[in-house]
This record gives C-alpha cells, sequence and structure tokens, in this order.
C-alpha cells in the first residue's frame, strides 16, 4: 500500500513524530546543564557565557559543513537509513560526552553532534514527501509540535538529573538516542520512492553548491535571508539564556528546566494546533510575518523583564514566534520538486547553520562584555572620538544591561518580518502573474 493511501500517510507521520520527539528530548535534557559544566571547568559566569557560545558556534559550524551532505544522501539512498545512522551516533556522542574529562572533549562532543544532529533536514524531507504542498505548514507545524513536545520533557528531565550531577543527563541522553535509533530500526518506514531519487553529486551536496538552489529564484533568496534571520535571533536563548537567567533571576537547572518545558507547551499548542487554521484563513505570508512580529515584541520583553515573573509573561508573544517556520518551510517547498526537497532541506539548514555559527559567538561576546568585562573600550573609543566623558559614560550605561542581547535578537527578528512580508509577496504577485 502506497504512503500516499490516507491510512498509511497518518501511519507514516505518526512514526516520524515519534522519531522527532526522542531525537529532541536527548538533546533538550543537555541543555540546562552544559553551560554549567562548562562553568566547572572555567570557574567564570562570564567566561562560561562566552565559550558557551563557542560551543554552539562549533555545533553549528559542522552541520553547516554536514546538512548538505546529509539531504543529498538523503535524496539518492531514502530518508530511512539517514535518520537510522544519525540516531545511532547521536548515542555515541553523548557517552563522549558524558566521559569528557576536559574542555577540549566536549568540543570534540559538540563537533560530532553538529553532524548527527543534522538528520533534522532528512526529517523535513521525509514530511514533504508524504504531503501536498497546500498541507505542509500544518504538516510542519507538527513537526514543530514534535520538537517542542521533546523540549517540554527533555529539559525537565535534564533539570531534574541535573541536581545529581551535570554529567548525568548525558548519559540519558544516550539511551535515550539509542532507543530513537531502535525505533526507527523496527517501525519507521521509507518515505523516498526510488523513481523520484536523485543521484548523490557532491557538486549539490557541498554547501556552496547546495545553496545555488536558493539562487534559482529571487523569492527563494529572499526567504532564505528570513530564514537565517530567524535563527540568529533564535541563537540568544542557546547561548545565553541558562547564565543570563542563573545571573539575573538566580534560576539554577530545576528551574531552567521548567522554564525551557513552559516554552516547549506553548510552541506545542501554536504549532500544533494554531498553524494550520492560521495558514488556511490568512495564509501562509501573513502568518509567518504575524509570528516574526509577536517574536518581536516578546523578545523584547525579555531583554527588559527586571522579574522571573515578568520574564514568563514575556514568553506569551514570543510564542507566537512558533507560526513563522512552518509557514515559511511551506512557502520555500513548493518552489522545488519533489526530487530535490532533501537538498532544499539542506541549504536550509546550512543556511541556519551559518547564523548558528555567527549568532552564540555575537551574543555570547555581547552578553560577556555586558555583564563581565564591561563596555570599557567603546567608552574610551567615544572620549578619543571627542565624545564629553559624562555622555560616554551614560551611554555606555544605557547599553550595560545583562538584557542588551535579547534587544539586539529583537532588532534582527523585526527586520526578518520586514525582508519577509516584501519578498512574499513579491512571490504571490509573480504566481498571480503567471497564472
Amino acid at each position: 500500500m502506497s504512503l500516499h493511501h490516507p491510512k498509511v500517510r497518518r501511519a507514516a507521520i505518526a512514526f516520524i513524530l515519534v522519531t522527532a520527539v526522542l531525537d529532541i528530548v536527548a538533546m533538550g535534557i543537555v541543555i540546562p546543564v552544559l553551560p554549567h559544566l562548562i562553568e566547572e571547568f572555567v570557574g567564570s559566569n562570564a567566561r562560561a557565557g562566552l565559550l558557551n557560545g563557542v560551543f554552539v558556534a562549533l555545533w553549528a559550524g559542522m552541520q553547516f559543513l554536514a546538512s548538505p551532505v546529509i539531504g543529498s544522501l538523503s535524496d539518492q539512498y531514502g530518508r530511512r537509513p539517514v535518520i537510522l545512522i544519525s540516531c545511532a551516533g547521536l548515542a555515541a556522542d553523548y557517552v563522549l560526552m558524558a566521559l569528557a574529562p576536559s574542555l577540549w572533549w566536549l568540543a570534540v562532543g559538540r563537533l560530532i553532534a553538529g553532524v548527527t544532529s543534522s538528520s533534522f533536514t532528512t526529517i523535513y524531507a521525509y514530511m514533504a514527501d508524504i504531503t501536498e504542498p497546500d498541507k505542509r505548514a500544518r504538516a510542519y507545524g507538527l513537526i514543530g509540535a514534535a520538537f517542542s513536545g521533546g523540549f517540554v520533557l527533555g529539559p525537565v528531565l535534564g533539570g531534574f538529573l541535573g541536581e545529581f550531577g551535570p554529567r548525568v543527563p548525558f548519559w540519558v541522553a544516550a539511551a535515550m538516542s539509542g532507543l530513537a535509533f531502535l525505533y526507527g530500526l523496527f517501525i519507521l518506514p521509507e518515505s523516498l520512492a526510488p523513481e523520484k531519487r536523485m543521484t548523490f553529486s557532491w557538486g549539490r551536496a557541498n554547501p556552496v553548491g547546495a545553496m545555488m538552489l536558493l539562487r534559482r529564484h529571487a523569492e527563494l533568496t529572499g526567504l532564505a535571508v528570513v530564514n537565517f534571520l530567524l535563527y540568529f535571533a533564535h541563537h540568544v536563548f542557546s547561548a545565553v539564556f541558562v547564565l543570563y537567567a542563573g545571573l539575573r533571576y538566580d534560576w539554577g537547572p530545576w528551574q531552567v528546566g521548567m522554564l525551557l518545558a513552559l516554552v516547549g507547551v506553548l510552541d506545542m499548542i501554536v504549532q500544533g494546533v494554531l498553524v494550520g487554521p492560521a495558514a488556511k484563513k490568512l495564509g501562509d505570508r501573513a502568518t509567518m510575518v504575524f509570528g516574526l512580529c509577536g517574536g518581536t515584541v516578546g523578545i523584547a520583553l525579555m531583554g527588559w523583564a527586571p522579574t522571573g515573573v515578568a520574564f514568563i509573561i514575556a514568553m506569551l508573544p514570543n510564542a507566537l514566534w512558533g507560526l513563522a517556520m512552518p509557514t515559511l518551510q511551506s512557502l520555500m517547498t513548493r518552489r522545488v520538486s519533489e526530487s530535490e526537497q532533501g537538498q532544499l532541506q539542506g541549504a536550509n539548514m546550512s543556511v541556519a547553520s551559518i547564523a548558528g555559527v555567527a549568532s552564540p559567538l555575537f551574543f555570547g561576546w555581547v552578553y560577556s562584555v555586558s555583564v563581565g568585562e564591561g563596555f570599557g573600550p567603546v567608552t574610551a573609543w567615544l572620549r578619543g572620538v571627542g565624545v564629553d566623558a559624562k555622555l560616554a559614560s551614560a551611554a555606555v550605561e544605557a547599553i550595560s544591561t545583562p538584557g542588551l542581547a535579547f534587544y539586539l535578537a529583537a532588532v534582527v527578528l523585526a527586520l526578518a518580518a520586514l525582508i519577509g512580508w516584501i519578498t512574499a509577496r513579491r512571490a504571490e504577485r509573480d504566481e498571480v502573474t503567471l497564472v
């Protein structure tokens, strides 16, 4: 029976969503404890913020290199074997990180994790294989909800396990990735029919070659920029949130885990329930822009929030951010053939990975200087160019706040909303003209 038969398709969707949940739970478990493990090694909150940004950048850098290869391999050999190999590799990597005696071991672990977690490109391509173009926004919303479900359980479990030691969550994460491998081995069906496969080519599989696909149409290029900015802003959380929450609100692993779980619950509601009806009523473009604007407001309020309660309230408008990614993916997948879905997702992940390299380094540095070293060099430069000493000090004091990274992320997200509106509007106008 074909995967496009309604019953088989529903079963396949359930299989891929369970695989995604297990994968994300394993990743989410380590989020509340990895920055603290780094802090144990270096003995400084400010330095830990900077180094955590470097570690996230290492992970994203490997995704940049590996994602196009993973996507193209799945276009030739199918989605299932790529997902299975990635799950097995991730399990082995968590064991390595659990045993890490130094920062160098942790760095190697993050490099390996960047390769193995590139299977996310294949999960999106899998969903494109088994859904019609006009239903992909809702389908991608389900994937987003599955990811969010993993982040509900993962950080809560990681925060709880972190109370027993910063290495315990890594062992549990290894077990969860192993479970994802076994589940996929016995349950997950293949989604890409042999006649729809494309021969692997290094010309398409390298990051530059893969991203050439995005230049095929002007609207793909513009939407790729939105994708970049969205991920750039999002990495403020992976770079500084755990340390920021500990410094400003005195939250430990358990509180951080519970808060991340709440983020996951809100994201599940938005992506699993609201995306489909919103896209049907408003269209993909308006839904995407509305989500980006909600995220802009929420993340700016997070930077301002003087108390933990205010930060939690700011999560409500920020949750609307979940409307953006599924509709952005839907807009992009309509502009390539079925045999190029893996390549497209690899290209998208490469773009996201570039943001993942640059963003944590940037936000990690911003956080580090705003709470640690300060903006002394900036003050000296302002005075050197003739700015009054009191005025220079006042200007620097105004931006010397732990929430500065969140304010800058809000600006980036607002720019993404503007570009997304203009690009998608032009694409819709071109479609009407062609018809």
